[in-house]
């Protein structure tokens, strides 16, 4: 195993032969991710799309959290006019969901415990996804006054149906391991401690698998759907930043806000 020798503020980078393991490592925020964050894993999917040495692309998270989602308040200190901040954070979030939709190897989601917000979206976009049992996925767009974002409009009714979809996207409803597995969104539930000892040595075998024959296999089940991701994502970038300017998301937030500065 070797690990890059440049390492992103938030992200941990480490090589097993064709499989590269990116680690969300913000634990002090619960792995929330922040606008260069945002950066850092689109520069690091592309790259490794273009990297002949890597096969295999694996997302997970330190410690009990995969990510605790878009860091809010990162957003709320940033300096300059909102306008300009709320243009320069769309265009960032939609590459990086571009940088998930166009990836052509096999991308693999190891959802170590919950996955919420802009988080559970894009690790929905993986090919192939697992989850520990104690962690959910949790999109809670309209508590914040916001709306979908991930491509979830497109990629959550058609992993779990509508009706699931519109609990979840529209009702804060928060999805178990246990419910992931059952609507067929995740592909196995296992302890945490079998991570390490029965899943990462599947993935690094998934490592020596033919890429060609995946990337072959990858665009013709995605042939259908990556043109309406696309789609999607750019449809909830444009009305995500509607909706960070109305009063009813400002008031949302902030009483979000709030009410986790008690926590």
């Amino acid at each position: 195993m070797a690990s890059s020798a440049k390492q992103p503020a938030h992200l941990k980078l480490e090589r097993f032969g064709t499989v590269l393991r990116v680690t969300i490592n913000n634990p002090r925020k619960k792995n929330a991710l922040n606008r260069q964050a945002y950066k850092d894993v689109c520069d690091t999917l592309n790259a490794a799309n273009r990297d002949d040495t890597v096969n295999v692309v694996v997302l997970t998270g330190t410690g009990d959290f995969y990510s605790s989602g878009n860091d809010i308040s990162s957003i709320i200190a940033e300096d300059g006019p909102a306008e300009e901040k709320l243009a320069k954070g769309n265009a960032i979030l939609r590459d990086m969901v571009r940088a998930f939709i166009n990836f052509d190897k096999l991308l693999i989601g190891i959802v170590n415990g919950p996955a919420i917000g802009i988080a559970a979206t894009t690790v929905l976009l993986c090919d192939v996804v697992y989850m520990v049992d104690t962690a959910y996925f949790y999109t809670p767009f309209s508590n914040l006054g916001l709306c979908a974002e991930g491509g979830s409009s497109y990629s959550f009714p058609l992993l779990m149906g509508r009706s699931k979809a519109s609990e979840m996207l529209l009702l804060n409803h928060r999805m178990t391991a246990e419910e992931a597995l059952r609507f067929g969104v995740v592909a196995d539930v296992l302890k945490r401690d079998e991570i390490e000892s029965k899943l990462w040595p599947r993935v690094l075998e998934y490592g020596t698998l033919p890429v060609g024959s995946i990337i072959a296999t990858k665009k013709l089940l995605n042939r259908f759907q990556r043109d309406k991701l696309h789609e999607a994502n750019d449809s909830e970038t444009n009305m995500l930043s509607e909706r960070w300017q109305t009063e009813e998301a400002l008031e949302a937030i902030m009483k979000f806000m709030t009410r986790k500065s008690k926590l």
